[in-house]
């Protein structure tokens, strides 16, 4: 029989039990498979009644072949599925380049590299070999000396692998101790707009060489780690921009000059945003001697766009400085650009020029539609200093009124925006906290240094407010320097105030 049947047949009824089809609870024979003639074959045992077993045969070559290919093609959904949730969850460039390099490695070939757009005139470059970790480096090559890979690059069509003549594979593409080289694909990753860089995979000498369908594949999994390392760079390069138009809009940290105390703090009206609306400088004298200039403003509305705004103002302020002395004059030309320009929103803002006289500080304080500051004198009487003026942005004409002020040693002025005055909170969360509210927070500083007032009076509008919705905060402290010293004992205490 061996030498008529095939040896899959032979074997399968060799096994079959003596008492087939001759007991009602015979359990019924397994169907053997295998090969006849390079097709595939389903053998089905039949017992004959004087105990011969007739084997019928079905050709089941074509429901094998789809069996697996449906069973090749879940697979393929399962990895690209995969691959896909782990390149989007990381905005990381890097990150993305890691994972591209691993998975391709894992289940692609035996060895991957992701070769990023050059930076400058070097390849960043991610290696990973089956079974190991990636590596990232920084190669100066020329991609040219690999066919398709200056193209892939470049986002074109990718190179058919049977072009490619893995022994003219240059020694930086392969790595180390990986052996001989059998076969390479060379696919581009595309991005959004731009090319996200290529995709280079390798299969040792001696395994089977990459086939059409593994090309097409691995076209569909690199176009997938092009799109997330193309979002990728985005997200870094507009974070990176983000970032430093961001600086620009910030709040400066301020300190004392030319012997007059500043502070100042600030608290968006969202927690989650750096800047807004509220904004605050101090513009030091380019002349000894000279007044500085404070400016502190709240143009409308909330967020980005209104930071947007703050920094037009800002940077026209800035322009102005030479003329800082007249305050009328310097609102005045604000007041004509910001009707001038598109889209515009008006603004309240308040100015105080400050100059060092003995132990004392002259102020110059204008208002444009702004709170009036508040002046706190070092035995705790609060006064408001009487200036007052229209908004900036809204008439043709702008009308203010200057006060003129002297801080005495120990003496402070308050200037705040009305997201201070005007914050909801309170045991029933909707009770502003009010001015008559911050003139009595702010008598008990009395005899705090500036820095101390900012943090009192922001403490206790963020504990008013608790969780609740609250506008944009900004406050400027401005402080006569005091005759009296920080002590301490041993240097190692914060120290108190004596005469």
């Amino acid at each position: 029989m061996a030498a008529v049947l095939p040896g899959w047949l032979a074997l399968a009824h060799a096994g079959l039990s003596p008492s087939l089809g001759q007991h009602p609870g015979t359990p019924r024979p397994a169907i053997a498979h295998g090969p006849v003639g390079g097709r595939s074959f389903e053998a089905h045992p039949t017992a004959g009644g004087d105990g011969t077993v007739v084997w019928w045969l079905v050709d089941d070559t074509d429901h094998r072949l789809a069996r697996e290919a449906l069973h090749m093609e879940k697979e393929r959904t399962a990895f690209l599925t995969r691959a896909s949730n782990l390149l989007l969850s990381s905005l990381n460039l890097e990150r993305c380049m890691d994972v591209t390099a691993q998975m391709a490695a894992e289940h692609l070939a035996d060895a991957a590299l992701v070769i990023a757009p050059s930076h400058g005139h070097s390849l960043p470059v991610v290696t990973c070999v089956r079974g190991g970790a990636p590596s990232t480096s920084r190669l100066t090559v020329d991609p040219a000396q690999v066919p398709g890979l200056a193209e892939a690059l470049q986002g074109f069509p990718p190179v058919p692998s049977r072009w490619i003549d893995p022994a003219a594979a240059p020694a930086w593409l392969v790595p180390e101790e990986f052996g001989t080289v059998g076969s390479i694909v060379i696919t581009p990753l595309p991005g959004h707009g731009v090319p996200a860089g290529a995709l280079v995979l390798l299969r040792r000498s001696g395994h089977e060489a990459f086939t059409e369908s593994e090309e097409v594949f691995a076209r569909l999994f690199a176009a997938r780690a092009g799109a997330a390392m193309s979002a990728a760079r985005l997200y870094t390069e507009q974070a990176s921009i983000t970032e430093i138009l961001m600086r620009e809009l910030l709040p400066p940290t301020l300190h004392q000059i030319s012997g007059v105390d500043y502070a100042g703090g600030y608290r968006p009206s969202k927690d989650h945003e750096r800047v807004g609306g509220d904004f605050y400088d101090v513009h030091p004298s380019a002349v000894e001697g000279e007044p500085s200039l404070v400016v502190l403003g709240d143009v409308c509305g909330k967020g980005l766009q209104a930071a947007v705004m703050t920094g037009k103002i800002r940077n026209t302020m800035h322009a102005l400085l030479p003329m800082a002395g007249d305050h009328q004059r310097m609102l005045g030309l604000l007041n004509t650009s910001l009707l001038n320009t598109e889209n515009a929103r008006f603004a309240t803002m308040v100015l105080a020029s400050a100059v060092r006289a003995g132990s004392s500080v002259d102020l110059r304080l204008t208002s444009a539609g702004h709170p009036a500051p508040l002046i706190l004198r070092s035995d705790g009487l609060v006064e408001e200093a009487p200036t007052r003026g229209t908004l900036v942005g809204v008439l043709p004409t702008l009308v203010t009124q200057s006060a003129d002020v002297t801080l005495a040693s120990g003496d402070t002025c308050l200037l705040y925006t009305d997201g201070i005055s005007e914050a909801r909170g309170g045991p029933m969360g909707d009770t502003m906290f009010g001015e008559e509210r911050l003139r009595r927070a702010l008598a008990e500083c009395a005899g705090l240094p500036a820095e101390a007032v900012v943090e009192r009076v922001q403490m206790l509008t963020s504990q008013w407010v608790g969780d609740g919705k609250h506008d944009d905060m900004a406050v400027v402290v401005i402080a006569a320097p005091r005759t009296h010293h920080l002590t301490a004992v041993n240097g190692h205490t914060r120290g108190r105030f004596t005469a």
